[in-house]
């Protein structure tokens, strides 16, 4: 009768997590957008000029940005009221969305007063988002050693010792940073979250329901915002919602042992990311050799390079949430391989 009753509270507790956030972000949004208009928080958006070369979003220009507030207050509103706070984990990934979220907001805030795409020093924002994934990640050492143990794609699992920390420092840097970088088209993101965060929820009943309840409710806030953010945008999450997502993506891959199953899973965000790291070197590369730099894309993150060879923005975003989708069957066929489902 007991296990019966805790059944049913786990049940109702994965439909809040579904039906909180989703009410919440559909509801409010409108109304979150007249106000943001009234605040004029428009985004800026850099200009195709001199040696910038980007496609030209100029009709972008003051669609209200910072719709990450709503989109991950509607997450922390749901985790304060239904998950479990005494589970380590679950603090873990709350201090990182509340953390990343604040210097989204700074950020975003920034390029607002100044009305530039120039948010704070970007060695202040890797300095924070260092400092939280470092106490997240010693805090989880200290805590719990079974954090220690990862995947291995195509083998098993593997206890890595102390190991782990800088591991989970650089994946939740990284992932926070990539999906802030994949944020520059109408839905990119929000789109390629869904199927990124519904791997999660393969993790029901095996210790990690807290993990579980908390991927539903980003997902179904990160659908809620896709109703106003799609092609023609209505609202922006700016980094406010991509910084904070990109952290709580990241801190779940590393409380679940996922670090290099993200690589896979959170390919489209890879990808994004590596475009610009890459861009970067050979610019620097061919500058050194030739006197000039040189780019190896046409622009950088890859979003803008296919915008640039032709594709429509929809055509990038609706193909960009197609492979995410494709690559949540292969993480999942790849977690088959190394018995991960009992």
């Amino acid at each position: 009768m007991l296990n019966d009753l805790f059944t049913m509270n786990e049940a109702l507790v994965r439909i809040a997590a579904l039906v909180v956030p989703l009410v919440l972000v559909l509801a409010l949004c409108p109304w979150s957008i007249r106000k943001l208009q009234e605040l004029k928080a428009g985004q800026p958006v850099r200009a195709a000029h001199g040696n910038v070369h980007a496609p030209d979003h100029a009709g972008k220009a003051g669609t209200p940005t910072m719709g990450g507030l709503l989109l991950i207050g509607a997450v922390l509103v749901y985790a304060l009221l239904f998950l479990p706070l005494a589970d380590v984990r679950v603090q873990c990934v709350l201090l990182v969305v509340l953390v990343t979220a604040f210097l989204g907001f700074l950020d975003d805030y920034a390029k607002i007063k100044r009305h530039t795409s120039d948010g704070v020093n970007g060695w202040f924002k890797i300095m924070l988002q260092t400092f939280v994934a470092a106490f997240c990640a010693v805090y989880l050492y200290c805590t719990d050693e079974s954090v220690c143990s990862i995947a291995i794609p195509f083998y098993g699992w593997v206890h890595i010792g102390w190991l782990f920390v800088p591991l989970a420092i650089l994946t939740i840097i990284a992932t926070s940073n990539a999906v802030n970088l994949t944020d520059g088209l109408d839905g990119l993101a929000s789109g390629c979250m869904i199927p990124a965060v519904m791997f999660f929820l393969m993790y029901d009943g095996s210790g990690h329901a807290g993990l579980s309840a908390f991927s539903i409710a980003v997902l179904a806030a990160c659908t809620g915002f896709l109703w106003y953010n799609c092609h023609p945008a209505k609202v922006f999450m700016g980094d406010t919602g991509s910084l904070a997502l990109g952290g709580a993506l990241g801190t779940l891959a590393v409380c679940t042992g996922m670090e290099l199953m993200l690589i896979v899973l959170a390919g489209v965000f890879v990808a994004e990311a590596a475009s610009v790291v890459i861009q970067v070197i050979w610019f620097k590369i061919t500058k050194r050799m030739y006197g000039e730099g040189r780019r190896f894309f046409k622009m950088a993150p890859l979003h803008h390079h296919f915008e640039k060879c032709g594709m429509s923005e929809t055509q990038v975003c609706v193909r960009a949430w197609i492979i995410a989708a494709g690559l949540l069957v292969v993480t999942l066929t790849i977690m088959k391989t190394i018995s991960y489902f009992i």
